[in-house]
This record gives structure tokens, sequence and C-alpha cells, in this order.
């Protein structure tokens, strides 16, 4: 049997950390996913929760913030509870083991300075179509 899921979207909100009373991490985050069609010609999306645990937990919410694009593989996993009147809750979400970071923090590339200047800006060879100055 199979259950693996491989989602790309961006943070709804920045991501909870907690820890259980054993002390293990646990991250928690909504990610936005869109879908293939639109409707009335707007893009509609699906909100998808996502849990994280241990090393790769604390990682992510050290590195993980609102708007951030956001790739992961994980499984999906139905759990049920009863809540305080008695009622059976079922709760979907994806428990990820594998979470890419696929854009640049923000506040992050605005600050961070490379020999070539700002982050976002290109080094010698890089997006340079010209093969006139090419070393080979």
């Amino acid at each position: 049997m199979l259950n693996r899921v491989i989602l790309i979207g961006r943070l709804t909100k920045d991501p909870d950390l907690r820890y259980t009373p054993a002390g293990v991490a646990v991250c928690t985050f909504t990610l936005a996913v869109d879908r293939p069609y639109q409707k009335d010609g707007e893009r509609e999306a699906d909100f998808i929760s996502i849990v994280v645990w241990r090393q790769l937990a604390e990682i992510c919410a050290n590195n993980l913030r609102k708007g951030r694009l956001t790739a992961l593989e994980g499984r999906i996993q139905v759990r049920n509870y009863e809540n305080k009147e008695g009622k059976r809750i079922y709760v979907t979400e994806v428990i990820a083991d594998n979470v890419r970071f696929l854009d640049r923090n923000r506040d992050e590339a605005e600050h961070q300075q490379t020999p070539y200047g700002r982050t976002g800006d290109t080094g010698p060879f890089i997006g340079d179509d010209s093969e006139d100055d090419l070393p080979f």
C-alpha cells in the first residue's frame, strides 16, 4: 500500500512550534496550494494542515514565515477525537518528512550581502547570454 503526497504552496501564517511533554518538537502550519483550474476567473486554493516532527520541526519554525513558497513530501493522516460536547471530530493532515524552502525569506534576502551585492543580484556569468567573453 502507498500513502505519499507531494505539495508546493505558500504558508498562510507563521508556523507554530510546540513541544510534547516528553520534549519532542512538533511544528504545525497551513499550506495554501492552488488548484489547477479557475472558477469565474479566480484561482481557488486548498488549505492543507501540515505537521512536522523533531529536528525538522525546529528547522521549519526557524526558517519558514507567512507567504514563503515551500515544497514538502509526506503522508496523509486521518485521526479523530471526541470534543467537549461528545461529538466525534475527524482531522485530516499531512505529516511531512521532507521540506524544501523554495524561495528566500524576504527579510533575509533584503539584508544579506554577497560578493555581487544583495542576494538577488547575479554574478558575472549567470544570466549572461553572450558567448564572446566566456573563458573556454
